[in-house]
């Protein structure tokens, strides 16, 4: 159908058809539903551009095609586990004839920036001086008491380390709507995927993939569920002041196949009635 946008200002690409009806819904976390790590590609990009540049070569490499290298696959592998952006970061250097550490000790350190970015948030959260819900993405607690109200079963799946998930969904006092289960990343990165969460939501519920709607900020989660025949909507929250439609994210999404874009979940109601079309 032609793009349009319905009053909620959700962008439509493709709706979802009249009397389609969802068992399954699958979340991201970052960005999608929490905001405590918001900002965190402006502590990895930055970390991973001091790497690169140490072995590039300023002859054929410009800062800005060093940044631009850098910026783009940590893009393209945004919603995977961290892992991943550092495996690649490692291949970047041994590319340019580099001698790179272990993806793993790459890892680390971007985790121990990360900490520190985060937290004076975490802090507020644990000693009660913030309320949950300042760093939950606008409208998502009652979106999700809405679709656990008409029995949709819900899944977060998240590329960061599934301890801290786990613990930080339980700070936003998210944890109860997830019926379905927390998973993040694991120590053996083989063991964990959103594909296979996805996997698991079908045949656990024994599914057809129409059933399952996502939503998510990363390329990973829209092509993921797009690929079983699922309903993706990309979640285009501008972080830094929600309620409005970070266009880097919408792009990206886009590009993933998103069916439609939306800024965070602030009319609930509205957000619900559209996946869920009437006959």
């Amino acid at each position: 159908m032609a793009e349009s946008k319905t009053k909620f200002q959700i962008e439509v690409k493709r709706a979802p058809e009249p009397g389609r009806s969802f068992r399954a819904a699958l979340f991201d976390f970052d960005g999608t539903l929490s905001l405590i790590r918001s900002g965190w590609q402006d502590v990895m990009t930055p970390y991973f551009y001091e790497e690169l540049a140490k072995v590039a070569d300023p002859a054929k490499e410009s800062k800005e095609e060093i940044m631009r290298v850098v910026r783009d696959f940590i893009d393209q592998i945004t919603g995977k586990q961290t892992i991943y952006q550092c495996m690649r970061l490692a291949d970047e250097i041994g590319a340019r004839g580099g001698r790179p550490l272990e993806p793993l000790a790459y890892k680390k350190e971007y985790l121990r920036r990360l900490q520190i970015h985060t937290k004076d948030r975490i802090d507020r959260l644990t000693s009660g001086a913030a309320a949950p819900d300042e760093y939950v993405v606008p409208g998502a607690r009652r979106f999700l008491q809405i679709l656990r109200d008409a029995g949709v079963r819900l899944y977060l799946a998240s590329g960061t380390d599934e301890v801290d998930v786990k613990r930080e969904a339980e700070l936003l006092q998210l944890t109860s709507y997830f019926d379905g289960g927390i998973y993040g990343a694991q120590d053996d990165y083989k063991r964990f995927s959103k594909a296979m969460v996805i996997e698991q939501i079908i045949e656990t519920n024994r599914l057809d993939g129409a059933e399952l709607v996502g939503f998510g900020d990363g390329y990973v989660e829209i092509e993921n569920v797009r690929a079983i025949g699922g309903y993706a909507v990309g979640m285009a929250t501008l972080e830094a002041k929600p309620g409005g439609i970070d266009e880097w994210k919408r792009a990206r999404l886009l590009q993933a196949g998103a069916d439609a874009i939306a800024p965070d979940y602030g009319d609930p109601e509205a957000l619900f009635e559209f996946i869920h079309p009437c006959k």
